[in-house]
């Protein structure tokens, strides 16, 4: 069973301030590239995976989808989503990606946003959505990326020309990584890019865009925190066709 961190009281307060979180993804840098990479959503059947709050569950409808069922480890999490959601098209379960079973050819659209480096087995997360996809459906899902995640101790550091500079070592060691980030020991699992590609390849999916996400100036300009994350990708967002 995956670690379900959310469900933790400190975890979950300072998680519930992210900008993300409070105002939905029009606060998340990297959600422009990523709905552009969504299908039509119109009269789609909708699978979230780790929908959290249920922000996209809520837009997926508003922009046509005719149902969402939002999935997640944390009680928590769906206790808020449920409480700020009013619409019988949407519902949400409880689910640990882990040891996911969905129903063949019961979905349009697979989505995930930062999730699936909570993952162990990303390959029998993605066989699972391989079937549950009609023929033609998608799959769209960020990611933090490799090289953000892969050093045993991620943090900023100083280059001899005074510029920011993050480790990558470790990077073809793929497994589990550990770090702070809210609270203690939050367990994600390193892949490198081209296993997380060919993996999707291996399964079947067609891969129709890859996006190493970094802030434009424009984004920079307007929220100036962001100028240090140009210096590395921080996200790595995907989408995909069964």
């Amino acid at each position: 069973m995956a670690q379900n961190i959310y469900d933790n009281p400190e975890f979950f307060a300072g998680y519930s301030r992210l900008p993300r979180q409070v105002h939905g993804p029009d606060s998340a840098p990297e959600w422009p590239a990523l709905r552009a990479m969504l299908p039509d959503l119109t009269g789609r059947r909708v699978v979230d995976l780790g929908c959290g709050f249920g922000w996209f569950a809520r837009w997926a409808r508003e922009h046509g989808a005719a149902s969402v069922l939002g999935l997640d480890l944390s009680e928590t999490m769906l206790a808020r989503a449920r409480a700020d959601t009013a619409d019988p098209a949407i519902a949400y379960r409880i689910a640990d990606l882990d040891a996911l079973v969905l129903p063949e050819d019961a979905f349009d659209l697979a989505y995930s946003s930062l999730a699936f480096h909570y993952v162990a087995d990303f390959g029998r997360l993605v066989t699972a959505l391989h079937r549950s996809l009609a023929p033609g459906g998608d799959l769209v899902f960020s990611i933090e990326h490799p090289i953000l995640m892969a050093a045993a101790h991620p943090r900023w550091g100083t280059d001899e020309d005074g510029r920011p500079t993050w480790p990558v070592n470790r990077y073809a060691i793929e497994g589990e990584r550990r770090t702070d980030w809210f609270t203690r020991g939050v367990l994600k699992y390193h892949r490198m890019l081209g296993t997380t590609l060919n993996t999707l390849i291996d399964t079947g999916f067609t891969i129709l865009h890859v996006e190493e996400f970094a802030p434009s100036p424009a984004q920079i300009a307007e929220n100036p925190a962001l100028a240090e994350e140009v210096e590395r990708p921080m996200f790595l967002l995907v989408s995909a066709q069964r």
